[in-house]
C-alpha cells in the first residue's frame, strides 16, 4: 500500500479526537501525490476541509490561493501542488472555540514518509509556526517572513493565510508589496518549467 492509503487508514488520534470539545472521528485529508513541484506544508486542515475532504476549503484557502496566484483548479490539481500538512486530520476545537495544535504524533509517524513520497518540489511553502519550526528549527514567524530573500525561491516562509492574521497583514504592508510578487513569479516559473519537461 502506498503512504497515501496508510494514512487515510490512520486512526492513531481517535481517542484524542473524541475527547475534544468536537468530539469528532479521524478523518485524514490527504492531497497529494509523487512528483508536485510545488508543496505546502501547512498546519492541519479546519473542520470545512474535515467535512468536504478538500485542504483549504475554506476563507483562508481563498487567501492562500491569492497569495499564490492560482486559481481553484491549479491549486487543487495534485500535480501542481503536494499539501502536507503537520497533522493530517482536524485537530478540533477546545471549549473556547479555539483551534487545538496538531497532535505531534501525526508528524512524527507521517511527514518523512509524505515528503519522501512527493520527492524533490521546486518550492516549499511553510506556513504558521508549526510548519516553519518543523522545517528549520524554533523561530519567530514574522522575522522569517520578512527574512523571505534568504531562502528564496526555493523556500518560501508565509504567516498562515486564516482571517484571524488579517490584522498582521495590515501591520506588514512589505509582505503584499515584496513577498508576494517574488512567490508568485517562483510559483509560475516552477509550474511552467515542469509543464514542459
Amino acid at each position: 500500500m502506498a503512504v497515501t492509503d496508510d494514512i487515510r487508514a490512520c486512526r492513531l488520534c481517535a481517542d484524542r479526537f473524541a475527547a475534544t470539545h468536537t468530539g469528532h472521528r479521524p478523518s485524514p485529508v490527504v492531497w497529494f501525490d509523487t512528483g508536485a513541484p510545488i508543496v505546502v506544508a501547512s498546519q492541519a486542515p479546519g473542520m470545512r476541509a474535515h467535512l468536504s475532504g478538500k485542504p483549504f476549503d475554506d476563507p483562508s484557502g481563498v487567501r492562500l490561493r491569492d497569495w499564490m496566484g492560482l486559481d481553484e483548479a491549479a491549486f487543487w490539481n495534485t500535480d501542481n501542488v503536494a499539501i502536507v500538512p503537520m497533522g493530517f486530520c482536524f485537530p478540533g476545537y477546545d471549549a473556547k472555540g479555539s483551534d487545538i495544535a496538531p497532535p505531534r504524533i501525526c508528524a512524527k509517524t507521517w511527514r518523512e514518509a509524505a515528503l519522501a513520497h512527493v520527492g524533490s518540489p521546486r518550492i516549499t511553502l511553510l506556513i504558521g509556526g508549526y510548519a516553519q519550526d518543523w522545517h528549520l528549527g524554533r523561530g519567530r514567524v514574522t522575522d522569517r517572513v520578512r527574512d523571505w530573500k534568504a531562502l528564496a525561491p526555493d523556500v518560501f516562509c508565509l504567516p498562515h493565510p486564516s482571517w484571524r492574521n488579517t490584522a498582521w497583514l495590515k501591520r506588514h504592508p512589505w509582505f503584499e508589496a515584496e513577498v508576494l510578487p517574488a512567490l508568485r513569479a517562483a510559483i509560475s516559473t516552477a509550474l511552467r518549467t515542469t509543464a514542459t519537461r
